[in-house]
């Protein structure tokens, strides 16, 4: 018995049933053991599922540093949406608490000085935290989505069900957009997703260009009196 032992098949255990599905004692059932062996080894269950969150996050991909600030986003952000589907619940403790520097470390550096060099000052840490908060934010809802099949489908229902609306023709329109998603079999989550990380990214752009005009351009003809 090792504590790696003990976080793989919590890990498992995440992967097939989600972060706060499953019991201690599942846990120990799962490495033949007993719960007090656990606690002995890595500790309580939210010892370990904190455990859990550090360790898948750390298969997030870490772009390389090369890129402009905007392609290294546009590379992390799909990545991390993709290690963070296959553990539901992670994205949830994420949002609330964040990624421990342990882990997050070397990413959160990169990030960073790439928004520093492009020049957003001391707006980096706000426009890192809008990024990677919204990132988590999605990733959580679609969690809580796909574990409620049921009533997904009932508002799936509902909203097909308003585009013969002749009085609201916005509602009817809504509908109609939902009724072809739901049709073609097309993913919606995944294509809200990328859609939200690019107009965040839009938003975020134009910031740098209201930072670069209010800076002005830099005095050459300066001469030392």
């Amino acid at each position: 018995m090792t504590p790696d032992r003990v976080i793989d098949a919590a890990l498992r255990l995440t992967a097939d049933n989600g972060l706060e599905s499953w019991t201690l004692r599942q846990l120990a059932a799962a490495v033949d053991a007993y719960p007090a062996v656990i606690y002995h080894h890595v500790g309580d269950r939210e010892t370990v599922a904190r455990a859990v969150v550090d360790r898948v996050t750390a298969m997030f991909p870490l772009p390389s540093g090369d890129l402009t600030w905007r392609r290294w986003w546009e590379s992390l952000l799909p990545g991390l949406r993709e290690v963070l589907r296959q553990y539901p619940g992670v994205a949830r403790r994420l949002s609330l608490f964040g990624p421990t520097t342990a882990v997050a470390g070397r990413t959160v550096d990169r990030g960073m000085r790439l928004l520093l060099d492009a020049g957003f000052g001391k707006d980096s840490m706000m426009v890192y935290g809008l990024l990677i908060g919204t990132a988590f934010q999605l990733v959580a809802v679609e969690d809580d989505r796909m574990g409620d099949e049921r009533t997904r489908q009932r508002y799936g229902r509902d909203w097909q069900a308003e585009r013969g609306n002749t009085e609201l023709a916005g509602l009817a329109a809504m509908g109609q957009a939902v009724h072809d998603i739901l049709e073609s079999g097309r993913d919606y989550l995944s294509e809200m997703y990328d859609y939200t990380v690019e107009r965040c990214l839009d938003g975020v752009e134009a910031r740098l260009d209201v930072l670069t005009r209010s800076a002005g351009p830099v005095r050459t003809d300066v001469t030392e009196v």
